[in-house]
């Protein structure tokens, strides 16, 4: 049985918050924006650092509102509000929520036009890869409210900002890094042919809680006869037999910090083709790795990745992208795309995922999460092997 690992503190320093908190400020006074609101749980965990299970709930709305100057003024349900004493946010204000008629959106309409009175220019978050976590009826009101204020979006400051993480949370992310490839080393111990995904995912995600993964909220896996065709909807209840070709991608959580890489494994004997389509997508993953260093492009690490699959014959790529940022969420920005123009820096974590299509209807799909350094990037877990592992048993 492996040992324990040892965690990292859990939260963060008061002093992490009022320096992420500074630098959006110091962006919103570049664009003469008085004040910016957040809705949804990153976000307002970043800056609040205010972690709660109730945004599994879509019953209750949420905002968190950053003053020109300032700490940070939490505008939450009342059953919040015990909450905040073990953040660093001082001025809390709640309604007696839910209530549809006006949950939380005269009061949030007060305290920002309170704050807006200089440029009368507010920030959210409008962009791609966002949401605004509130109906759609209320954001209407929140306009009509404020109708005399320019909204403009800033998710490109706050992605920008988020992408470069501190030292604790590189720490956070490197352990449920280390957890979760100590649930692979299981879980390749303890595969055998006859057992179903789910029995295999559920047996991983098991140890993955053992060692220490306060939860493991995406999990999925995939299986076929000489590889798969599909990686977002297992696991199901298929039996791995001899021939079959198993994936699981997972992503465990520490401290509201992610991991997210997968690991494919062979049961029994398999075509030579998949062999060679498992040792191209390892050695465009160290294509990759060559490359992510500060000052190149998630376009150049894309280009890297690809020009070995091309190169060994992939008839195609139809994930879209190789690779994302990570943190907070289990898929964050940037994205490595083709022609992507995102420049890399110290404190990035991006995972690589080059993916192929070997024939028709067959894949292979390999992902590592890396940190950028000072003078390139360092795995934050043990690799995988560079030959696909065979199930014997």
């Amino acid at each position: 049985m492996t040992e324990l690992l040892t965690p990292p503190s859990r939260g963060f320093a008061a002093s992490e918050f009022a320096q992420r908190t500074e630098k959006l400020q110091q962006q919103m006074s570049l664009q003469q924006i008085d004040v910016v609101f957040f809705t949804t749980e990153p976000e307002f965990r970043y800056f609040s650092g205010f972690k709660s299970q109730f945004w599994q709930s879509p019953t209750r709305p949420w905002f968190l509102v950053i003053p020109a100057q300032g700490k940070p003024i939490a505008v939450v349900p009342q059953i919040g509000v015990c909450g905040f004493a073990q953040t660093w946010i001082e001025d809390v204000r709640s309604w007696p929520s839910p209530r549809p008629e006006d949950d939380g959106i005269s009061l949030l309409t007060m305290t920002l036009a309170q704050l807006s009175k200089t440029s009368r220019r507010i920030g959210a978050m409008l962009g791609p890869e966002t949401y605004l976590r509130m109906p759609a009826a209320n954001y209407k009101t929140l306009q009509d409210n404020l109708a005399g204020h320019q909204m403009l979006d800033i998710s490109n400051i706050v992605r920008n900002l988020r992408s470069v993480k501190s030292a604790a949370e590189v720490e956070k992310i490197r352990f449920a890094c280390e957890v979760t490839a100590a649930g692979f080393d299981y879980l390749r111990a303890n595969l055998k042919a006859g057992i179903t995904e789910r029995e295999a995912c559920k047996a991983m995600q098991l140890e993955m809680l053992r060692l220490g993964a306060d939860s493991c909220p995406y999990l999925i896996s995939a299986s076929g006869r000489g590889g798969y065709d599909d990686i977002i909807m297992g696991p199901s209840d298929r039996r791995l037999t001899e021939g079959d070709v198993l994936i699981i991608d997972t992503g465990a959580n520490f401290d509201g910090y992610f991991s997210d890489f997968d690991r494919n494994f062979a049961f029994g004997e398999v075509d030579s083709a998949t062999h060679a389509a498992y040792q191209a997508v390892y050695a465009s993953t160290e294509a990759g790795l060559q490359v992510a260093a500060p000052g190149r492009s998630t376009g150049e690490v894309w280009q890297a990745m690809w020009s070995v699959l091309e190169g060994a014959g992939a008839l195609g790529n139809d994930v879209g992208r190789m690779g994302h940022g990570l943190g907070m969420q289990l898929t964050e920005w940037p994205s490595n795309i083709e022609g992507g123009d995102v420049i890399l820096q110290p404190g990035m974590i991006l995972t690589l995922e080059p993916g192929m299509t070997f024939s028709p209807g067959k894949m292979m799909v390999h992902e590592e999460n890396i940190l950028i350094t000072s003078n390139g990037c360092e795995m934050l877990h043990k690799r995988a092997m560079p030959s696909m592992p065979v199930i014997t048993q």
